[in-house]
C-alpha cells in the first residue's frame, strides 16, 4: 500500500463520494495545536517493569479533564483508543495503491459454473441445520430520499414551488406511491383533501404532510411505506422478513434477522418488527429476529482543524458516530455463522423476490463449500500432516480458489515453515461477494490491491481511498466494470466453530477523516475502516458476478417508481 503524505477530508453535504480536500504534512504540522506523533504510539517499559507513558499518553495526561476521563469511561473508550485516533488525525490516513479494477475471470468469478445442483446442496446443507441468519444495516434515515421535497420547502414562495422535473415527476405519479393512501389520510385528518390540493397545485400542504406529519424526512427507510399489495404495504423491513423466510429458514421454521439501527430509533423499530413478525404470517415461519444500535464505545473523537481535541460550548469532549464500519463489532457479538449481508433499501415485491433468492443461495453454497475443503486443510495442519504433496495440494487450491501469493524465498522454506504460515493464512473469517455489472452508480467496486510486501489482494474500495492527484490511479478507478452492491455471505466461525475475532482482520488505514461542522464550527471527525471495505480488508474475499435485477436500492423516493418496487402489471 502506497503511503502519501496527505490527510483526506471528506466533505459533508456535498457529493460523498468525489469531495475530498488535501492537508500536507507541512500544514498539519503547521496548523497542529496538538503536536501528536506516531513514535507516541508505542508503549515501553520502565526498569522497574512499569508501562512508560509515551510522549502522546503524557500530553494526553495534560489536556484531558477528570470530567474528559468520566466521559471516557462512559463510553467504553480506553485511553489507547483515544491516543490511536488522535495519531491518526496527525499522521493522515494512505491512500490505497490499486493494481487493476477486477474483471470477469480477473478477480470475479462467472455465475456460469456455480449454478449446479452442488452448490445449492452445500447451501442446503446449511440452512437447513440452522447455520443461516441475515444481517441487515438499517441505521439510515429519509432525508437524502426526500431532498428535492425539502428544497422546494426551503424556497417556499407561493402555494406552487417552482417546477423541477423531479417535482412534476414526483406529484403527477403521486397515487403510485405505496404511501399514497397514508397521505391522503393524514391530510384528512388535518381538515384538507389531497385531490383538491393538487387540482390547485397547492403542494405545499401536501409536502409538509409528508414530511412532517408522517415524519418522513425523519423515519428510518425501513419503517417507510415501499410497496404497494392488495388491502396493505410494506416496509422494507418486513420485505427482509419475507425474504429471510425464503432463503435462510431452517428446518425447524426458525428465520434469524438481524438489524443494526439509531439508538434514537431502535425503540420504534422494535416495536414495528414485533407487529411484522405477528402480522405477516405464514404460520410455518418462526422469526427470530435481533436489534441493536451501534455502540458509544466505537464513536470517535472530533478534533479542531487544528488538530486540538474538541470540545462543546459545556467544555465536553465531542464523539462522533463512526460510519458503518463500526457495525462490526454489532457483527461479532452475533455469534453468528453463515451470514447474508444486505443493505435495507435493496428490497422487491414478492413477485421478483425469487431472481434474488436463488443467487443467495448459489453465494451461501459456494461460501459453503470453500469452508468444506478450507477447514479440512486446517485441520490436517493442526494435525501435524506436513507432507510435501500436502503443502502442493494446499497451495494449488488456496492460490486458484483464494488468489494466495506465497511470499518471496517460499521455496528456501522448510516443510514447517510452510506449513505454519499456511495455516495462518488460511485461518481467517471468508466472505463472498456479489457483483454487478456497473451502470454508473456511485460508490465502491472490486479491485486488485497491492499491499505493503508487494503482494496482491482483492478488495472492495471506495471514491474516497483513491489518491485524486494520481492520474494512474484515478484511471484504474474509473475503468472497474462491476459495482459492489452489498450483497455478500460472510462465514465468521473458524475451523473448530469458534468465532473469529473479527477486529483482528482490519487494516486500519482505510478509514477517512471527514470535514463536519458542529453549531456552526468546523472540525475533523474519524471514520472506521468500512465494514465491508477495510472492515473486511484481511478476510478471504471471493467475488462473484450477479445479476443487475438482483439490485434495487431506493435512493430517493422517484426510485420507487420503478418497475423493480411496483405492482406486477395485470394481464
Amino acid at each position: 500500500m502506497k503511503i502519501t503524505n496527505v490527510l483526506r477530508i471528506r466533505h459533508s453535504g456535498l457529493d460523498p463520494e468525489s469531495s475530498v480536500v488535501l492537508f500536507t504534512n507541512e500544514e498539519k504540522s503547521r496548523d497542529s495545536g496538538f503536536p501528536l506523533t506516531t513514535a507516541g504510539m508505542t508503549e515501553g517499559r520502565t526498569a522497574d517493569g512499569r508501562p512508560k507513558s509515551s510522549n502522546m499518553s503524557r500530553q494526553l495526561e495534560t489536556a484531558l479533564t477528570t470530567h474528559d476521563h468520566r466521559q471516557l469511561v462512559e463510553r467504553g473508550i480506553s485511553l489507547k483508543t483515544l491516543e490511536s485516533q488522535l495519531a491518526t488525525f496527525q499522521r493522515g490516513i494512505p491512500f490505497t495503491n490499486l493494481k487493476r479494477a477486477c474483471r470477469l475471470n480477473d478477480g470475479i468469478r462467472s455465475l456460469d459454473s456455480l449454478d449446479t445442483p452442488a452448490v445449492i446442496q452445500n447451501f442446503e446443507r446449511a440452512r437447513t441445520t440452522g447455520r443461516t441468519m441475515k444481517f441487515v444495516p438499517a441505521s439510515g434515515v429519509g432525508t437524502r430520499m426526500f431532498k428535492f421535497l425539502e428544497t422546494a420547502r426551503l424556497r417556499r414562495t407561493s402555494n406552487a414551488p417552482t417546477p423541477t422535473e423531479e417535482l412534476n415527476q414526483f406529484f403527477s405519479n403521486l397515487p403510485k406511491f405505496a404511501f399514497y393512501h397514508d397521505l391522503k389520510n393524514v391530510l384528512s385528518s388535518q381538515g384538507q383533501q389531497l385531490d383538491r390540493l393538487l387540482a390547485k397545485n397547492n403542494y405545499h400542504p401536501v409536502i409538509d404532510a409528508l414530511l412532517d406529519s408522517l415524519n418522513y424526512a425523519r423515519l428510518p427507510k425501513g419503517l417507510m411505506a415501499f410497496h404497494r399489495y392488495t388491502g396493505t404495504t410494506r416496509t422494507p423491513i418486513e420485505e427482509h422478513l419475507v425474504e429471510a423466510a425464503d432463503y435462510v429458514k431452517d428446518d425447524a421454521g426458525r428465520a434469524r434477522v438481524h438489524f443494526t439501527v439509531s439508538p434514537d430509533h431502535q425503540l420504534v423499530v422494535q416495536q414495528r418488527i414485533e407487529k411484522a413478525r405477528h402480522a405477516l404470517g405464514p404460520d410455518h415461519v418462526s422469526w427470530v429476529v435481533g436489534c441493536s444500535a451501534q455502540k458509544p464505545s466505537t464513536d470517535t473523537v472530533a478534533v479542531t482543524m487544528g488538530n486540538d481535541l474538541f470540545r462543546d460550548s459545556d467544555d465536553n469532549l465531542l464523539f462522533r458516530p463512526a460510519g458503518h464500519g463500526a457495525l462490526l463489532s454489532n457483527l461479532q457479538e452475533l455469534h453468528g455463522d453463515v451470514v447474508f449481508i444486505k443493505n435495507i433499501d435493496n428490497v422487491v415485491p414478492d413477485h421478483l423476490k425469487e431472481t434474488g433468492s436463488h443467487y443467495k443461495r448459489i453465494l451461501g453454497g459456494l461460501l459453503v463449500g470453500l469452508q468444506d475443503t478450507l477447514f479440512s486443510f486446517l485441520t490436517q495442519l493442526e494435525s501435524g500432516a506436513t507432507s510435501s504433496t500436502l503443502l502442493e495440494r494446499i497451495t494449488e487450491w488456496a492460490n486458484q480458489s483464494l488468489t494466495l501469493t506465497v511470499p518471496n524465498r517460499w521455496h528456501a522454506r522448510t516443510v514447517s515453515q510452510k506449513a505454519q504460515w499456511l495455516f495462518t493464512w488460511l485461518n481467517r473469517p471468508i466472505r463472498v461477494c456479489g457483483m454487478v455489472p456497473n451502470v454508473n452508480h456511485p460508490g465502491g467496486g472490486p479491485f486488485w490491491v497491492e499491499q505493503e510486501n508487494g503482494t496482491t489482494s482483492l478488495q472492495i474500495v471506495e471514491t474516497s481511498q483513491v489518491d485524486p492527484d494520481s492520474p494512474t490511479q484515478r484511471k484504474i478507478f474509473a475503468s472497474s466494470t462491476h459495482f459492489n452492491p452489498v450483497d455478500m455471505v460472510c462465514g465468521v466461525r473458524d475451523y473448530q466453530g469458534n468465532p473469529f475475532n473479527l477486529d483482528g482482520f482490519v487494516d486500519p488505514d482505510t478509514g477517512f477523516i471527514a470535514q463536519k461542522s458542529y453549531k456552526g464550527r468546523e472540525l475533523k471527525a474519524l471514520e472506521l475502516p468500512g465494514l465491508w471495505n477495510g472492515g473486511m480488508a484481511k478476510w478471504h474475499s471471493v467475488f462473484v458476478e450477479i445479476p443487475r435485477e438482483t439490485f434495487n436500492p431506493v435512493k430517493t423516493v422517484l426510485d420507487l417508481l420503478s418497475s423493480e418496487h411496483q405492482p406486477p402489471e395485470r394481464p
